[in-house]
């Protein structure tokens, strides 16, 4: 949840910067030097000493900045990842520039221990943020993001977008000069078969780039030269790892419709139809290759003449799914709806269609990524706040399992746990006994102890829920197949009490569902948000009324202005 935090970092850094330079102006004046600021302390995070490479635009620029307001840090969401930021204590020296490589791999190497607000962020994250505000030293930072990521590492991808997602957007100038360096064709894909983490790399920082910009830049940006070289990553003689991330690389930079365009017309569906027939394959890594090349297919590079897998997939045993009707936005779900994945930077989450108030429930997840997920329990009140970071477990109306960083999840605090870092194919288990009012995890059948902090603030209505970082992947079993694990208690499964319509179990690719509501009629006094009901309460005190009481209930700002609701007014003159 560290998105927001950051942002409210950096304008609190550039105050600090800015009131950093006038003061040392004034030293300057009466001293008749700048070197006397050298051991003065200062309580934000400043630049690294440059000498002549101030420049007086610079300063002009730091000055405009200090404008920005800041905000308490301690009142800002918790990231799963992200650490919270302070300045440079008062006694404390300036940062010098160190060996960007040694700062890459020290962020890698304490990323997955960061999870609590009052926990100090890693000084290597901050350095790396500071280099990369010029554009030489973000040339540095992505060159050896590119370099020194390993490709053993579950988390080395979701790093790269954590450091690019968190950097200064590079300018017109730093991307042509990426470019030049990097020099990527089909000739360079070819090269280094034997060390495909380089190649990874690459396909992971052309992704992010692809996300983060819009429109010309990221037209620009898909030269000919790396759309060839993105291609030929996916041939099959390349390393799986390297497939993917060249076909996450794609799908992001397809977002831009000419850019859809352009990489639609180089016959890039052909070579996906092969691929997505590792959709189910036993190898966790080709597994993911097949569920991107199956998601591309009917989302964005649709072939002619081939038939989506929503209308031939074979539903009738499943009867109760992922929701694609509650999910947050990026999250992928697969036809079947019971296997999702998240490649975007934000924190995507999504609840099971099937909801409980008594008794004893049971449900297993397969992992097939080893990253940072919060899978578990959550009730209709919690919280799915992608960009902010909040996901299942974050709030007390949830609580979730995280294997990769071996913790406990409640109201966003967390607790170690005994179990192993899960791995790729492991089982999880999710037990929920309401007439005990506990939750039982389990890993590959090894039980912790229960969990029940969770009931001091709900009793009912759970679902079965997830939250995913970057890059992460896992399948869902509800019921529909034995389980690996069944617990030694007599419990119920969703898939014999829940049903859904043949028409609710269809997850329908986004062109169509766009399509679809078009086609809807929206009536001219609904609700904002639902679109289904009068839009009939105000809210106080900013007064907006575009929506309906049930929506409002769930609000707790309003959307248009972002002010607190303190309470909501039904209007009468509007209830027909």
């Amino acid at each position: 949840m560290i998105v927001f935090g950051w942002a409210v970092f950096l304008a609190s850094r550039s105050l600090g910067q800015g009131l950093l330079l006038t003061l040392e102006e004034h030293i300057a004046h009466f001293q008749g030097t700048r070197g006397a600021t050298a051991a003065m302390g200062n309580s934000c995070i400043c630049r690294d000493d440059r000498g002549a490479e101030d420049s007086v635009d610079t300063q002009q620029q730091q000055t405009e900045n200090s404008a920005v307001p800041t905000a308490d840090m301690r009142s800002q969401p918790r990231d799963p990842v992200r650490p919270p930021r302070r300045g440079r204590g008062p006694h404390e020296p300036r940062r010098k520039k160190q060996n960007v490589d040694g700062l890459v791999l020290d962020t890698l190497a304490v990323i997955r221990t960061l999870v609590d607000n009052d926990q100090e962020p890693p000084y290597s994250m901050i350095t790396l943020h500071e280099m990369a505000e010029t554009d030489e030293g973000w040339l540095d930072v992505v060159q050896s993001l590119i370099r020194v990521i390993p490709l053993e590492d579950p988390l080395g991808p979701a790093v790269i977008t954590l450091l690019l997602d968190e950097c200064p957007l590079p300018t017109k100038d730093a991307l042509q000069k990426l470019t030049e360096i990097l020099n990527l064709n089909g000739e360079v894909a070819c090269q280094d078969s034997g060390h495909p983490a380089k190649h990874r790399n690459t396909s992971a920082v052309l992704g992010c780039l692809a996300e983060k910009l819009a429109g010309p830049a990221s037209i620009g940006l898909l030269s000919p030269g790396i759309l060839e070289y993105l291609l030929q990553c996916l041939k099959l003689q390349s390393h799986p790892t390297v497939m993917l991330f060249a076909l996450i690389a794609l799908e992001k930079f397809a977002q831009t419709s000419e850019n859809k365009l352009t990489i639609s017309e180089s016959s890039i569906s052909d070579r996906l139809v092969t691929l997505e027939s590792w959709a189910d394959d036993p190898d966790y890594l080709k597994r993911q290759v097949g569920f991107c090349a199956q998601w591309s297919l009917d989302n964005l590079f649709l072939k002619e003449g081939r038939q989506l897998t929503y209308e031939k997939v074979d539903l009738n045993s499943i009867r109760a799914m992922l929701n694609s009707n509650d999910v947050s936005e990026y999250l992928k779900i697969s036809p079947h709806g019971l296997e999702a994945r998240c490649d975007a930077s934000s924190f995507e989450s999504v609840r099971c269609t099937f909801c409980v108030d008594a008794g004893v429930w049971y449900y297993e997840v397969t992992v097939v990524t080893s990253g940072v997920m919060q899978i578990g329990w959550a009730t209709r009140d919690s919280k799915f706040l992608n960009h902010e970071g909040y996901g299942i477990g974050d709030d007390e109306y949830s609580c979730a399992y995280d294997g990769c960083r071996q913790l406990i999840w409640y109201n966003a605090r967390s607790k170690p746990h005994i179990h192993p870092c899960w791995k790729e194919g492991d089982t999880v288990g999710f037990l929920l006994d309401l007439n005990e009012k506990q939750m039982i995890f389990f890993l590959n059948g090894n039980q912790l102890p229960p969990e029940k902090q969770v009931f001091s603030s709900t009793i009912s209505g759970f679902f079965a829920a997830a939250s995913f970082m970057s890059y992460q992947q896992c399948e869902f079993n509800f019921g529909a197949k034995p389980f690996k694990y069944p617990p030694s208690m007599k419990f119920s499964t969703f898939n014999d009490y829940a049903f859904l319509t043949a028409e609710e179990k269809i997850i329908l690719p986004r062109h169509r569902r766009l399509a679809l509501l078009k086609q809807v009629s929206i009536r001219e006094n609904c609700c904002s948000l639902c679109c289904d009901e009068v839009a009939d309460t105000q809210l106080k005190p900013c007064g907006h009324s575009d929506l309906c009481m049930d929506c409002a209930l769930q609000l707790e700002t309003c959307p248009l202005c972002r002010k607190e609701i303190v309470s909501r007014v039904r209007q009468i003159s509007h209830i027909s």
